[in-house]
């Protein structure tokens, strides 16, 4: 069985003209790094999500960075996160000097269980780190409730997860109004909305976005547009160390373009995956993604559970020789050879679910490009693949 013409991709970006007229207009304007297109992406996007305050930076690492500074976690302090997660989660925490604690995921999902949350608190927890794993958002209503009651901040990592949606108080919700302290996203290629790469922080503090806005452009007192628009000369300090996390204007003129085009994109993903999730549930042993009745997902990424005699390796090559591009489950932090040595981390408990997952989970392709002939396609070959089929060989 093959597709007979090209590889079907994991993911493909959204970009057409559209977004190479922004580019175009800022090229041609003379400003090309943080300047007046940062400022509008930054209101749009704090607009959409119905945050406060929205400030952008070079990537969504940079800006958990910032977001674990901002709500006090320093050196000797614990972060309370998953190992279950792109490993820039974890290394957020170890920038700041302090410890990731990794509790495990949930039995039938890939997010954190909050059962497992107060079992890892120590008198030296400053933070949770919560993943809204693949753009499905977590259960953030029970997540903030312990941390009320440890009296705990709460760090959004939605990297995945712009366009995502929670139930809340009866209503639905964007992710990122926030719900907890502070909601970081990630505009990476791989992502419903990319400016090539780049970062959002969200929050209703103002003192947070005053932070963020300080530290990300080297702790500069007077930003570049406040200075270069001044009819007097006037000179910056530099009070604390900062940091070069600022995106350009390039990139934020293709962003805006995108969050533009952003419910599109959702609707069309949502389509996709409710296919998938219709054709796969006809083969015996395979769990697709759910979601709760409270999460509406983007579906950034969609990650199958695969029967329990399968082999991962086997059935991705397979479904490789057919032109169908997969990836793993998601990785685990804890199991990389960065993390190895008890200075690097702590495990609350076991992982056995989060284990479990990476090596038994694989990601199909999507992205809005794809028609359902694609999607039927990848489900007959997985189908396949999974009886180890010979004609599946080539």
């Amino acid at each position: 069985m093959s597709n007979g013409t090209h590889q079907i991709p994991v993911a493909k970006p959204v970009l057409d003209e559209r977004e190479v007229e922004a580019a175009r207009r800022v090229i041609l304007s003379g400003w090309v790094t943080q300047g007046p297109e940062v400022a509008q992406f930054e209101k749009e996007f704090a607009a959409y999500v119905d945050a406060p305050h929205a400030c952008a930076v070079s990537n969504c690492t940079t800006a958990l960075h910032l977001a674990l500074m901002a709500v006090g976690v320093g050196p000797g302090d614990e972060v309370i996160t998953v190992s279950h997660s792109f490993i820039a989660t974890a290394n957020a925490v170890r920038y700041c000097g302090a410890t990731p604690v990794f509790v495990d995921i949930e039995a039938d999902g890939f997010n954190i269980d909050p059962d497992k949350i107060v079992a890892a608190i120590t008198l030296r927890t400053r933070a949770i780190l919560c993943v809204h794993q693949l753009g499905m958002p977590c259960d953030l209503a029970r997540i903030l409730q312990v941390a009320q009651q440890y009296g705990i901040k709460v760090v959004e990592d939605a990297a995945c997860a712009t366009g995502s949606e929670i139930l809340w108080d009866g209503n639905w919700e964007r992710i990122g109004r926030p719900h907890a302290d502070v909601a970081c996203f990630s505009f990476h290629p791989r992502k419903v909305v990319t400016t090539g790469d780049g970062g959002m922080l969200t929050t209703r503090d103002a003192g947070y976005d005053q932070s963020f806005r300080l530290l990300r452009q080297h702790g500069m007192t007077v930003p570049d547009t406040v200075r270069h628009g001044s009819r007097s000369v006037i000179f910056e300090s530099y009070d604390e160390v900062g940091y070069n996390y600022r995106m350009t204007d390039l990139q934020a003129a293709i962003g805006r373009v995108q969050l533009e085009r952003l419910p599109e994109i959702i609707a069309s993903r949502r389509r996709l995956a409710a296919l998938y999730a219709s054709l796969l549930s006809e083969i015996d042993g395979l769990r697709p993604p759910a979601e709760p009745s409270w999460a509406r997902s983007n579906w950034q990424s969609y990650c199958v559970s695969l029967p329990p005699h399968a082999d991962q390796v086997e059935v991705m090559q397979k479904l490789l020789d057919c032109g169908v591009s997969t990836r793993r489950g998601v990785m685990n932090t804890h199991l990389e050879p960065a993390y190895r040595g008890k200075a690097q981390h702590r495990i609350a408990e076991t992982l056995d679910h989060s284990e479990y997952a990476q090596s038994s989970s694989i990601m199909l392709p999507l992205f809005v490009q794809m028609n359902s002939e694609d999607v039927r396609y990848i489900v007959a070959a997985l189908e396949l693949a999974l009886v180890r089929a010979p004609e599946l060989v080539h």
